[in-house]
């Protein structure tokens, strides 16, 4: 098989492995609706005969049914028979919206846990924005082709019995049945290429304007004090002109396949006709069903060509999603042992990350809990790089470690620090409460001890005076907190989760430089059995780290121990 053909086939088998959620229950159930109404629906169309021609027998494909009674018996009939075809067409369509509603709450359950589990340099190259765009709106759109899917099923099947019951009644229209196959191939090939190209470029300025809309309300600062508002207006302008043009684009071949689609239906028909007529001829009775069991298929053309738009939409989001559940998952460790944490002290030997930064090796680091260690030097050196390795989230490119007399290895030291506690400067809580952010990392805490945790970090005076307490809402205008505030519940977080391992990179960088001081000192002193390791750039730090890991401009790493630390005395240059 030629590679084109391998890659063309990829997305068709990873669509078709997200059906297995689908419940085989629910879609047998589907179809056998979906039969159901259309065979009703049929039956309705043909039903009409003895009304349209009262006091005549029925002759169907070479058949006289004797239709007796009166007009009112009849009209009673195929309003029961109309009955029981609405009602398993609505029955059909909420087993649907059902089925369609459960697809996407799996797909999206399951590229949000990929996210979750993947490896940091798997997302290296992904922005918050497309990343947003993947569990939002490019969801909808995968989940509205399934539902195309769903109905270019309902349209197959009553295709299949309209036609069916139509060359029933006339067979000569068998012969017609090559006609319709090459016409419904043309009508599924109409503007399919470039309905994938429009969608595509469509996802792509949907991810950018989710770019342009990311963290609006701090962006908004920045660009008042540029005094650039024309410029962001013209750049927002521009890619709302390249969606509206997109939106107008596939509306209109829409438009011209729906034209193209009525044509042909309009010479199949005809010929279909024509055929009737010249090879055997056609009563009365006959032409009047074939009529009605075609004309039922008329408005099938326009819901068919949407839906078939539809797939070709969700094909390039569906490439998307297929792209981010390929994701590099991070090597999974078992659940550690609280014992382990009781341990003492832990020598990392080496730790050299991994290109493009494997310059940076540092060596002899030692890490007992209660202390609290510096990591300094200048921006974009590695620093954060370096705090990702010592979390256990990113591989470095060499590691040696010792527990004790226990050496270590990279997978053996992720088990170790697993119960660890990472806060970034860049992260702002998402919870919505401040007792949710604070439950969210101890679940089993009490108010007793949330409340605790915010007098240690300094943000008790701040919730004390709101009414709301602990309950106060962290987005809201009248109880929104600062950034540093927000820095603080984040500590908060720490100080109830009680880690082995805590890393702060900039985390109190909101705190003013005394503030910071008063928080690392209570959360030293709260937390005697977690390793502190901070990243900062005020030497005010440096007076209360127990030691104190500098990086350089050429990448050396210099280890410099306090005075009054408690960790093996001696300076190493890594």
């Amino acid at each position: 098989m030629s590679n084109t053909a391998q890659q063309s086939r990829t997305p068709l088998v990873a669509y078709l492995r997200t059906l297995k959620g689908v419940s085989l229950t629910e879609m047998i159930a589907y179809i056998a609706l979906s039969l159901g109404s259309a065979f009703a629906g049929s039956v309705a169309a043909v039903w009409l005969v003895p009304l349209v021609q009262p006091g005549h027998a029925l002759t169907l494909g070479g058949t006289t049914f004797d239709v007796r009674g009166s007009v009112e018996t009849h009209v009673a009939l195929f309003a029961a028979i109309m009955l029981a075809f609405a009602l398993l067409r609505w029955q059909a369509a909420r087993l649907a919206a059902r089925l369609a509603s459960r697809y996407g709450m799996g797909l999206r359950r399951a590229v949000h846990a990929r996210l979750i589990d993947a490896s940091l340099a798997s997302l290296s190259d992904s922005s918050s924005a497309e990343i947003a765009n993947v569990l939002t709106y490019n969801i909808e759109i995968i989940t509205q082709g399934f539902n195309a899917l769903l109905q270019l099923l309902v349209a197959g099947i009553t295709a299949a019995i309209s036609l069916g019951l139509a060359f029933w009644v006339s067979p000569p229209l068998a012969l017609a049945a090559p006609l319709l196959a090459i016409f419904a191939l043309v009508a599924s090939r109409i503007s399919s290429r470039e309905q994938s190209r429009v969608s595509r470029q469509y996802v792509a300025d949907l991810t950018r304007l989710f770019w342009l809309s990311e963290d609006f309300p701090r962006r908004l600062r920045h660009v008042r004090s540029f005094e650039r508002e024309d410029a962001e207006k013209g750049s927002y302008g521009e890619i709302s002109s390249r969606l509206g043009k997109g939106y107008r684009h596939q509306l209109e071949l829409i438009a011209s396949g729906r034209l193209a689609l009525e044509l042909l239906a309009t010479i199949g028909i005809a010929a279909i006709f024509v055929l009737a007529y010249r090879l055997h001829g056609i009563d009365q009775a006959s032409l009047v069903a074939v009529c009605l069991l075609l004309g039922r298929l008329l408005p099938y053309l326009v819901s068919t060509r949407q839906s078939l738009q539809q797939l070709h939409s969700a094909a390039p989001a569906f490439e998307l999603w297929q792209r981010y559940m390929t994701l590099h998952v991070a090597r999974p460790v078992t659940t550690s042992s609280p014992a382990a944490h009781a341990a003492g002290m832990l020598h990392i030997e080496r730790v050299q990350l991994a290109p493009p930064l494997a310059a940076l090796d540092v060596r002899d680091l030692f890490l007992t809990p209660g202390t609290l260690t510096l990591i300094s030097g200048d921006s974009g050196i590695g620093k954060s790089s370096l705090i990702d390795v010592l979390a256990g989230m990113m591989q470095p490119g060499a590691f040696t470690a010792k527990l004790g007399r226990r050496m270590l290895d990279f997978d053996a030291y992720r088990e170790l620090v697993r119960n660890g506690a990472y806060v970034s400067q860049s992260v702002r809580p998402w919870q919505h409460t401040v007792r949710e952010c604070l439950l969210w990392a101890a679940p089993d805490a009490t108010d007793e001890m949330m409340r605790s945790a915010l007098v240690d970090v300094g943000l008790d005076r701040r919730l004390h005076g709101t009414r709301d307490g602990l309950d106060t809402a962290l987005n809201n205008s009248s109880s929104r907190l600062s950034g540093g505030e927000l820095q603080r519940l984040l500590l908060a977080q720490v100080m109830l989760r009680q880690p082995f391992l805590a890393l702060l990179d900039e985390a109190t960088s909101a705190l003013d430089a005394t503030s910071e001081m008063a928080v690392l000192s209570t959360l030293r002193r709260r937390l005697p059995r977690t390793i502190l390791i901070v990243v900062s750039h005020r030497s005010s730090v440096a007076s209360m780290a127990d030691q104190c890991l500098t990086i350089g401009n050429d990448f050396a790493a210099t280890v410099r121990l306090n005075a009054l630390s408690p960790l093996p005395s001696g300076e190493r240059v890594g």
